[in-house]
């Protein structure tokens, strides 16, 4: 528990740090915190919040920085979030509006990486509850299909289907007249779960067909959508905390590979709303002195991705948090249906 000038001197210290990039002495904390206390009394404190674990002093200065604890401490209860106006949020959404889904991905990273001067980051939506509007089948050998997948957005994919036994030209359109007939609209897992129920004594030789069919279009559609949109990585080699080259490599290694990255916005979507993760947090070792600030999206009330900024710990966090908020939102309401 922190008492109350604890806390208005910790937010004081980060919020100076934040803005200067220096550690912060007593006298200075003691001036902006608009305290009637003297520099002893603010030392003590200050004492008092590094055996917290709350700040720090580097070696070669009096002065103290916050810890991941404390910048934690921080976000979670102290800062003050600054909402962008009704201006701000027209221009936003007024420059992500087109008909190609992946052009508004883009535009969202773009747009994120602008506003914070940071990295931005924007997974391409993964649809594992895609639903199709028509299936085709087509018979390419002895025991080789050809499966034709029509999504309901309209995007179209072509699979090779290996299958245990040879189908006939008219089994395949009677399979494919089934699927369309019954399940045009609904979503690959939802038909699998149907199918177990209403086809286990009918059309049980085209069956098999069918659910690999499910299957594998299931599988198509999210393998496609395995990425993310990066812009604005150059932003952080101007900022002083990456003045290290080899963590900055290995930042860069990061972005490229993206795998671990994703699977920290894969994370995020299990939560709701903006989530924060401060340097170690997110046990991710490339991110140890950055913070990523993340949110899900959604295409029709359903989460099918994130999209985050990617900057140092000592960002402004009252700032970029309504900047990854409002753009989750308003990418959410440019990929969806009305």
């Amino acid at each position: 528990m922190l008492t109350e000038r604890a806390q208005i001197l910790l937010k004081t210290l980060v919020e100076r740090y934040i803005a200067d990039g220096q550690p912060i002495g007593s006298q200075t904390l003691s001036r902006y915190a608009t305290l009637d206390l003297s520099s002893a009394s603010v030392r003590n404190v200050m004492a008092d919040l590094e055996a917290m674990g709350l700040v720090a002093s580097p070696h070669h200065s009096a002065g103290r920085i916050p810890t991941v604890q404390g910048y934690r401490v921080f976000v979670d209860r102290l800062m003050t979030i600054k909402p962008l106006d009704a201006l701000q949020i027209n221009q936003l959404e007024a420059q992500l509006h087109t008909e190609d889904p992946q052009r508004v991905v883009a535009q969202a990273s773009q747009l994120l990486s602008q506003l914070t001067q940071f990295a931005g980051v924007v997974m391409i939506p993964r649809r594992r509850n895609a639903a199709f509007q028509q299936l085709e089948f087509m018979r390419l050998g002895e025991k080789r299909v050809l499966l034709i997948i029509v999504t309901t957005s309209g995007e179209v994919q072509n699979r090779v289907l290996a299958t245990e036994r040879a189908y006939s030209a008219k089994e395949l359109t009677q399979a494919a007249q089934l699927l369309n007939l019954h399940y045009a609209g609904t979503t690959f897992n939802t038909v699998r779960q149907r199918m177990r129920k209403e086809l286990q004594t009918l059309h049980r030789d085209i069956n098999e067909l069918m659910q690999l069919a499910l299957t594998t279009s299931a599988d198509a559609l999210e393998q496609k959508n395995e990425d993310l949109v990066l812009s604005g990585e150059h932003n952080l080699l101007k900022i002083d905390a990456f003045s290290n080259m080899a963590r900055v490599r290995q930042l860069f290694d990061l972005f490229e590979q993206k795998t671990s990255l994703i699977q920290l916005l894969d994370l995020s979507q299990q939560a709701e709303g903006v989530q924060i993760f401060i340097g170690s947090e997110s046990e991710v070792s490339p991110l140890d002195e950055c913070s990523v600030v993340t949110a899900p999206y959604q295409v029709n009330g359903e989460i099918v991705g994130t999209l985050a900024v990617v900057g140092p710990t000592r960002m402004v966090y009252e700032r970029v948090v309504p900047i990854v908020d409002i753009t989750a939102k308003l990418l959410s309401n440019a990929l969806s249906f009305n």
